[in-house]
């Protein structure tokens, strides 16, 4: 596809996160958002005022008019549509977990491939500023540490915190370390809802990293923390706030003295990850190469947040 072709692009699923969606969809140039689709009437009705585009209420009236398509539904809804668009020729960006079980992961790959379309999984934090930043800083990470903490909210609660929140951090954690997983230790607690709310995994890589990741959906306040640790280096990243510190090892001092260290803290713009994860999106469908976070990688993630969640649960 040409860059001059203009995409005819949907939104299926036009909730709190599709909503947001359809807007980085209708404000891009060279795209033209076509629909948005979702069973919802009072969802679907005010994201078709507010952007003056059609809705409707069945995703399959899209078929065969679209070229790409955003999907933002609940994760069980995950496969069955983005299988059915794949087939249909159509581009899929599909939200995080790419789907709800290892089986329709692999078989949405296998899909894609046969089709020769585009599959790219949802893992926002890939486009945060502050972790684009990490790419040449980090080189043999020996320990790490994450933290995804947020106050409760119905929202998301149709999965686990461990594929709601912890699988950001499993996704970068597994991109920043490039070696396979040796063993995992994991606890979690229900607290609110029907599914674990609270969990901690320690990961265990062969490259003898170790991992620990803490993602709570009942917590007072909100925090996305990711702190790695070198040989002489230590990188602390606020997700939040985009701001990355680099703590590495001074000059050697004078007999006697305390160890010095050079300190440098590098604050980021904002930005808008969901408009750069989009624009990739888009990039990888018109030039024909492979998403930042593919089908692959949404799988690789899973894997790893399925693994975790079924230690928890045998507790």
């Amino acid at each position: 596809m040409s860059d001059e072709t203009v995409l005819r692009a949907a939104v299926i699923g036009v909730g709190y996160l599709g909503r947001f969606h359809a807007q980085k969809w209708a404000g891009l140039p060279g795209v033209r958002l076509v629909a948005v689709a979702d069973p919802g009437q009072a969802a679907r009705e005010a994201v078709s005022a507010e952007l003056g585009v059609p809705g409707v209420a069945d995703w399959r009236e899209l078929l065969g008019k679209v070229d790409a398509v955003s999907i933002a539904t609940t994760t069980p809804f995950h496969h069955p549509i983005a299988r059915a668009c794949l087939e249909a020729g159509i581009h899929v960006l599909v939200e995080k977990p790419i789907t709800t079980t290892v089986e329709e992961a692999r078989d949405l790959i296998r899909v894609a491939e046969s089709a020769g379309r585009v599959l790219q999984v949802g893992h926002l934090e890939r486009f945060n500023a502050a972790v684009l930043a990490l790419d040449g800083l980090v080189t043999v990470p020996r320990f790490i540490e994450s933290a995804r903490l947020a106050p409760f909210k119905q929202r998301g609660t149709d999965v686990s915190v461990v594929l709601d929140l912890m699988i950001h951090d499993i996704d970068l954690i597994q991109s920043i370390v490039n070696s396979p997983i040796t063993a995992i230790d994991a606890i979690g607690r229900s607290v609110f809802s029907d599914d674990i709310d609270i969990a901690n995994a320690r990961l265990t890589f062969d490259s003898g990293c170790v991992a620990n990741v803490t993602a709570s959906r009942i917590s007072l306040k909100s925090e996305r923390k990711l702190r790695l640790f070198e040989d002489e280096c230590y990188l602390s990243v606020d997700l939040q706030q985009k701001v990355l510190t680099v703590i590495r090892r001074g000059q050697e001092p004078p007999a006697g003295d305390l160890p010095q260290v050079a300190i440098e803290e590098r604050a980021y713009e904002q930005g808008d990850a969901l408009k750069s994860e989009i624009e990739a999106f888009v990039a990888a469908v018109r030039h024909g190469h492979r998403p930042l976070v593919g089908g692959p990688e949404g799988l690789a993630a899973l894997e790893t947040a399925t693994r975790i969640a079924a230690l928890v649960r045998r507790e």
